[in-house]
Order: structure tokens, then sequence, then C-alpha cells
């Protein structure tokens, strides 16, 4: 970009655009929802009630609730209690979101979970420092599903189906207990992709060579992240999920799977 351009691109940078009608009315909403003042599962008002209430039509009222649906946050129910309802917030929906700009870069896979790699462990350091009682047991009990799955029949499917969603589970406990609101938002959008390629190469039917050798690994890996974060070992439990992520994209990005766009995961 020339200097004449960027300096044209900056001056516009001031330039205010007014929000419609619809737009501040979703605005309106938004906030209830973001202070609790409507909580999932919570019914909106009847349309009459909130054409009287905003002092809008009924073509405007809808656009904004068209905003909301778009975001998740609200959703369509039937039945004689359905109507406009309140909806948690998925994060889903952000990462196909986050998905879509990284789609416009050409971003690859391997890319994003570099990324994931230098926020996760730190959210490792952060739950060793400062963790619960309820946060080791939820650990232990996921890694006891997880050392019960290598002892059954691991050549199928559904054992790989169900290693992917119980190892996810553990990264996002480790993201989620770490106490940072924005690593957890942050690393749950790159953990959805992660997820997301996962599933896709699973459902391609790949298959490990020695399943039963790569999974009893991974689980001493997982119990040893355990240890450092009943020590309250920081460092210890960064230093070793670092380690551990980096190993296990390699086996992930084999064949240079990695090199694949985030485009061809959200077709």
């Amino acid at each position: 970009m020339s200097l004449n351009s960027r300096v044209s691109e900056l001056s516009t940078v001031g330039t205010i655009r007014t929000p419609k009608t619809a737009e501040l009315v979703a605005m309106r909403l938004r906030s209830r929802i973001v202070h609790g003042e409507l909580t999932a599962g919570d019914v909106l008002p009847t349309e009459a009630q909130l054409m009287e209430e905003f002092g809008v039509s009924r073509p405007t009222l809808r656009e904004a609730v068209r905003i909301l649906e778009t975001e998740s946050l609200i959703g369509s129910r039937r039945g004689t209690r359905g109507g406009a309802t309140i909806m948690t917030p998925d994060i889903g929906v952000a990462a196909r979101y986050v998905g879509l700009i990284l789609q416009l870069q050409g971003t690859t896979v391997a890319d994003v979970y570099e990324a994931r790699t230098v926020s996760e462990p730190y959210c490792a350091r952060l739950l060793a420092e400062n963790h619960t009682d309820d946060d080791m047991a939820d650990l232990r009990t996921l890694v006891a599903n997880l050392r019960e799955l290598t002892t059954g029949d691991l050549g199928n499917s559904a054992a790989m189906y169900r290693w992917s969603a119980l190892t996810t589970a553990f990264h996002q406990l480790i993201t989620q207990r770490a106490g940072n609101n924005t690593l957890a938002a942050q690393s749950g959008v790159l953990q959805d992709i992660v997820r997301t390629h996962h599933e896709q190469t699973l459902a391609k039917g790949a298959r490990m060579k020695d399943p039963a050798k790569y999974l009893n690994r991974a689980c001493r890996s997982f119990e040893k992240l355990v240890g450092l974060i009943d020590a309250c070992d920081g460092p210890g439990a960064q230093n070793h999920w670092t380690a551990h992520m980096q190993v296990a994209g390699r086996g992930l990005f084999r064949e240079n799977a990695g090199d694949k766009t985030i485009v061809d995961l959200f077709d």
C-alpha cells in the first residue's frame, strides 16, 4: 500500500456511521442478556409489547431479533410456551466467525495449532498456581476415563471418537479453569477449530498404526501434568504442556495434514 493510500485510509478512521434503529434495539436487548436481566431459557416479551416499549415497527423489531439470532443469543421455541428464547452463547459461533477471517487470510490448521500451543500451556501454569479441589477432581476423572479407554479395543472408530471427546474436554478444562476469561475464550475458539479438523480426519477413516502405544504415552503425559498442577508447579506445568502439545501436533499433522487451510474445514 502506498503512503498516499495509507494516509487516505487513516483520514476516514474517524468517520462515524449512524446505527440503524434495528441495531439499536438489538443493542438494548443484548445489553440485558449480558447484564443477566435476561437469562438462558427466558422467553422475550411478545412482539406487540416490544414494539410498544421501543417505539418501533414490526419489520424493525424482527430485524433486531434476526441480528441476535445470527449471534446465537436468541432462538425460536415452538409450542404453547414458544417464542423468541434467550440462548447461552456458543463458542462454536465465535469459532466459525474467526474461522471466516482466517479463511480469507489463507490460514492453515497448523498455524492455528501453533497459536494454541502458545496460549494453552500458560493456562496450565495459571491453573497450577491457583486451582481448587474440584479442579483436581475433574482432571483426575478425565484422566481415569482416558486410561480406562486404553484398556479396551482401540481399533474401532467409536473408541477414537471417544478419545477425541475426552481429550478435548481435558484441554477445555485447563483453559476454562485457569482463571483468565480472555484466555479461556480465545483458547476455546482455537480448540474448536482444531477439534473440527480432528473430527474430519477421523470421519475420513484415518487410523493410527499403533493406537495403544500412542494413547498410553499420551495418558502418561496427562497424568504428569495433573501431578504438576497438584504440586502447584506453575513453570513445570507450562514447560511440560508446551512439550506435550508440540509432540501431539507432529502426530496430528503428519503427512503435511497441517497444510490444510481453514477454509477446507468450514465448507
